[in-house]
């Protein structure tokens, strides 16, 4: 199975008519969207064509795909216009390897999991993917509203590796999480 992992859209039309391009391009057997989908936040600039319902309506037009955690600027109004549950985590074994995804604001690399292999969020807007103590980080980084000079990103998990990428498909880092 292939997985495409976005976290940190923001309300971003612009970024969610990139992300209908992702997705038509890697062609993701499932999508996992890491919160913080709608609502810029008051910390955040509006994004780039800044329009919820935008968002709303391209997601929605993957709803079976889609697998989505809460992020912290994800209400109950959120799931009012998705067509998709959001899940304050979502835990799967890929290949014989446990993987925990959340939106980040928890759970972390400072603030660990008590579950997982290979832990997966989002919410700083960089991102990377690192290990540390035989666990591996990794953070798709933000679609929209990348931050600390990182691009606009996100993720893919296959067979064996995870793979940062940058909106255009260019690789930003790899790691094999399979060894």
């Amino acid at each position: 199975m292939k997985y495409l992992v976005v976290s940190d859209i923001h309300g971003s039309g612009y970024y969610a008519r990139k992300l209908q391009e992702i997705i038509e391009k890697e062609t993701p057997d499932k999508i996992i969207l890491l919160g913080d989908l709608y609502y810029h936040g008051p910390r955040n600039p509006l994004t780039d064509d800044y329009g919820p319902q935008e968002v709303a309506r391209i997601l929605n037009s993957h709803k079976d795909k889609i697998l989505c955690t809460r992020g912290n600027c994800d209400a109950e109004v959120d799931e009012m216009i998705s067509e998709f549950k959001f899940e304050e985590s979502i835990e799967l074994n890929i290949n014989g390897v446990d993987f925990f995804f959340s939106h980040g604001h928890r759970y972390n690399i400072t603030n660990v999991p008590p579950v997982g292999k290979v832990i997966v969020y989002g919410h700083f807007h960089t991102g990377f993917i690192q290990e540390v103590n035989g666990l591996i980080f990794a953070n798709p980084g933000s679609i929209s509203l990348p931050k600390e000079g990182t691009e606009h990103s996100y993720m893919i998990i296959d067979d064996k590796n995870l793979t940062l990428k940058d909106v255009d498909g260019k690789i930003l880092d790899s790691k094999e999480y399979i060894k």
